[in-house]
């Protein structure tokens, strides 16, 4: 999962873990205990059912870990504070809501679970 790293306001600094914080309300789902990766999808966007599956799996595999899918076009608010500007964006949030890692696009497996270290 290639790590953007954007600085600036609203946006995340993967390189050091201190990314915007976002808490239930604001993706519409628990978070996990661990970890949680939120995805951005849109209903025409044909890599977000493979980044789904992909995201779930990760998520049934390591404990403490949640998935949450949110409809892009639904949160457009969300989606303009948080600088998504393409869909499947993933965010990987740490145990307490903030955004350590981002990606743009479809991610493999191991790139996920590589990610999540930075949050576990």
């Amino acid at each position: 999962m290639p790590v953007r790293d954007d600085g600036g306001a609203g946006r995340d600094d993967a390189s050091t873990g201190t990314g915007p914080r976002l808490g239930a309300a604001e993706i519409g789902g628990e978070l996990g205990a661990r970890a949680t990766l939120v995805h951005f999808s849109s209903a025409f966007c044909r890599p977000c059912a493979a980044t789904r599956r992909v995201l779930a799996d990760v998520a049934a595999m390591v404990e403490g870990v949640t998935h949450v899918e949110i409809d892009a076009e639904a949160r457009l608010e969300l989606v303009r504070a948080l600088d998504i500007s393409a869909t499947p964006t993933t965010l990987v949030l740490d145990a307490e809501g903030r955004v350590v890692r981002r990606a743009a696009g479809q991610p493999r497996r191991a790139d996920v679970i590589a990610a999540l270290g930075a949050a576990l």
